[in-house]
């Protein structure tokens, strides 16, 4: 008991206990809005935790680490690139996160990136242009969020195409960790020592690459600089804090452009305003990241038997926070399922997380969407949505459409 409150989740959250995997992967929203709005905490067996819908208790686990942490054994990117800023918080954390910060300030990721990354955008739109056609993910949005993490970890040597392949192989790692459930897989599992074993093998090629990164220690390079940071961090300490900035900088880059995309482009009154009007298109993509954030749930662990929304969280449970329920809660954005431009609060999404853990990497994501719609509506004339070739997003921690398909007037 706590808090004189049961303690038996299934019978006290029946929405929660009901809701499945499937249902949360294909098409969260009509669940979230009916668990927000009658179990705003709810016991989700599914998930083998609690999940957080409404803005506001979403708002108090994300600031509070010392009752929510995600410095837990369970946590699934720890076990595969070992501590990091991800996976740390307290002390240790501000430890492992400043060093790799600072050049990501507004001032400073502008100086830095926007070069770059106009650069990146035009020749890859250059090359898709006479086309008249093109898969957005794979064409435009993967590959310009791979180059710039490139760009940024300053790896000399390594293209855009290893640091992609490296990267799939600690997805795949921390995937199948993820599905073990509770209970844990069979040591045997084939496909999990297969998993692991093409994720040390890229750990390792990492690894050498930014202890030559580091022994170079060119001007300006991140992770050299890194090293030499006051907070004293060890080469391995360096080496987990890359591969979590490319967890940081990819997958959730490459789902936030073709998120923005597939709602302007599918929702022809505010595509109009945004023509006319192109200042109006970094608020588009805040109402994007309200509407479907690429990174749709984050973890955290309960540190202590806790009252959280009318729920009993103990000590150890897994605290789910909804990124998307919080950012269709009508009690902050009305009408939360439309798709609305001149939304004057669409800021106030939480699609970067919130408290000591907040991306900083968001000025630079928000940098390379402006940079690709841009271009995608003044470079490619008549751009729209290929009918024939439908797609909506998916998944369950990372959502965006699997492709996102559109013609234009070549």
């Amino acid at each position: 008991m706590l808090g004189g409150m049961i303690c038996d989740p299934t019978t006290r959250f029946p929405l929660g206990a009901a809701a499945t995997a499937a249902e949360l992967e294909d098409d969260p929203h009509p669940l979230l809005a009916r668990l927000r709005a009658a179990e705003p905490v709810s016991w989700l067996p599914a998930l083998g935790g609690w999940l957080v819908t409404s803005r506001d208790l979403a708002l108090r686990v994300l600031r509070d680490p010392g009752a929510f942490t995600v410095d837990d054994p369970r946590f699934s990117t720890a076990r595969v690139v070992g501590p990091s800023m991800l996976s740390l918080d307290g002390p240790v954390h501000t430890r492992h996160r400043d060093p790799f910060a600072r050049p990501f300030r507004p001032a400073l990721t502008r100086e830095r990136f926007t070069a770059f990354v106009q650069d990146e955008v035009d020749r890859l739109v250059t090359g898709l242009a006479p086309a008249g056609r093109a898969e957005l993910r794979g064409d435009l949005a993967g590959p310009l969020a791979v180059a710039v993490v490139a760009e940024a970890l300053g790896l000399d040597g390594v293209d855009a195409a290893t640091v992609r392949s490296w990267y799939g192989a600690f997805v795949e790692a921390v995937s199948v960790l993820s599905a073990e459930g509770p209970a844990g897989a069979p040591d045997d599992s084939r496909e999990r020592s297969t998993a692991l074993a093409r994720s040390e093998r890229a750990y390792a090629l990492l690894r050498a690459a930014v202890e030559d990164a580091i022994g170079a220690g060119r001007p300006g390079s991140l992770l050299a600089e890194a090293a030499r940071h006051e907070a004293g961090l060890t080469t391995a300490e360096v080496v987990a804090n890359t591969a979590v900035l490319m967890f940081g900088g990819i997958d959730t880059t490459e789902g936030m452009i073709v998120n923005a995309a597939r709602h302007l482009l599918g929702a022809p009154d505010a595509l109009r305003r945004v023509l006319a009007d192109p200042g109006l298109l970094p608020a588009a993509i805040e109402e994007s990241l309200r509407l479907e954030p690429s990174a749709s749930v984050v973890d955290r662990y309960a540190t202590r038997d806790t009252p959280l929304g009318g729920a009993a969280v103990r000590a150890g449970d897994l605290v789910r926070v909804s990124i998307a329920g919080a950012g269709r809660d009508p009690a902050v954005f009305p009408s939360p399922d439309v798709f609305d431009p001149l939304r004057a609060n669409a800021g106030d999404h939480l699609a970067f997380a919130h408290g000591p853990h907040f991306c900083f990497g968001a000025h630079l994501a928000r940098l390379e969407a402006r940079t690709a719609l841009a271009a995608l509506l003044e470079r490619l004339p008549g751009v729209r949505l290929d009918p024939a070739r439908p797609s909506a997003p998916r998944g369950l921690v990372f959502r965006r459409p699997p492709r996102l398909h559109v013609l234009w007037d070549a």
